[in-house]
């Protein structure tokens, strides 16, 4: 798969989107038959090389956002939670994927509006945010392994974030950017633990990313089964929650017009936002989901063929 890659990986570095990345494994332009889960059943994540990130998070240094653990299948995780002071009843909640090497980081200065990656448009609607670290990052056990065991982790901490007394249950969202956008996808063909799917610019492949995310390659070039099990390009008609993919039509366009062309699953829509980028929908985009599920009316948002942002 060549995607100039010199410039592909100067663009992951610099955190730019990948404007050209609609190629995807040769020969593979269907989705097999079976599901994402099944597929995996019994595999191994086969990394192509070893990485680790042994430095823990810091404490945040605002009273509304906590270091917290949650248990996951490699043992205790590391996580941010923020939530709404003096919360007297159960509220919405959604896991937050960041891009880049999807480490957790400082989500709690104030982004501009035309790049805010720190999904505060949630929390500013009175929903908790839950930032998981999940296994190789921020001092977690385990390895990075690139979009696989990692989405065993994000069931993990979604199940414990159910489980706390002020998050309602039964409306759990999970979302992502880029990089984090790719690993939400792939969580919603992998598993049905959320109230819904909303991934910002994510890419058919994420082998596509190159070195560029923890330095190594994800998956060998050689490990064909282990590039099928990590590509959402692959798995759609796995996904069985409603879910929603934007991203500017300054971003990874080509991406989101390969998936459309090979969706055939109505519980996933894919949409290009005309004026944005890959970068400045997020907020717009965020304050629109928002609305729609304080109005229960996700459900809603995938019936529309078509969605106006104002993205500066």
């Amino acid at each position: 798969m060549a995607l100039r890659p010199i410039l592909l990986c100067l663009a992951i570095a610099w955190g730019l989107p990948l404007a050209a990345s609609a190629q995807v494994i040769s020969g593979i332009d269907t989705a097999p038959p079976q599901t994402l889960a099944a597929a995996r059943a019994g595999q191994t994540a086969n990394p192509a090389l070893s990485y680790r990130q042994k430095r823990k998070p810091e404490k945040p240094p605002v009273a509304w956002m906590r270091l917290v653990t949650y248990p996951g299948p490699l043992g205790d995780m590391h996580g941010y939670l923020a939530t709404v002071p003096e919360q007297k009843s159960r509220v919405p909640a959604i896991i937050w994927i960041s891009g880049g090497d999807t480490a957790i980081g400082n989500f709690w200065s104030p982004q501009p509006r035309s790049n805010d990656q720190s999904a505060a448009a949630f929390r500013e609607a009175g929903m908790a945010v839950f930032y998981p670290a999940v296994r190789g990052l921020n001092g977690n056990p385990g390895q990075v392994e690139s979009y696989f065991g990692e989405l065993d982790d994000l069931v993990a901490a979604t199940r414990w974030l159910k489980s706390q007394p002020y998050i309602d249950p039964e409306r759990v969202y999970l979302g992502g950017h880029s990089s984090g956008g790719t690993m939400a996808l792939l969580a919603a063909e992998y598993a049905s633990e959320w109230a819904a799917v909303f991934a910002f610019g994510p890419v058919t492949d994420p082998q596509l990313y190159g070195n560029g995310l923890w330095g190594v390659q994800p998956v060998a070039a050689t490990d064909n089964a282990g590039q099928r099990l990590r590509a959402p390009y692959l798995w759609l008609d796995s996904i069985t929650i409603p879910t929603l993919v934007l991203e500017g039509d300054d971003g990874n366009a080509i991406d989101i017009a390969e998936f459309r062309k090979v969706n055939h699953n109505p519980k996933a829509r894919f949409h290009v936002i005309e004026g944005c980028s890959h970068f400045s929908i997020l907020r717009p985009g965020s304050e629109m989901i928002v609305r729609a599920i304080q109005d229960g009316a996700v459900n809603d948002l995938m019936l529309k063929d078509r969605f106006e942002l104002a993205c500066e």
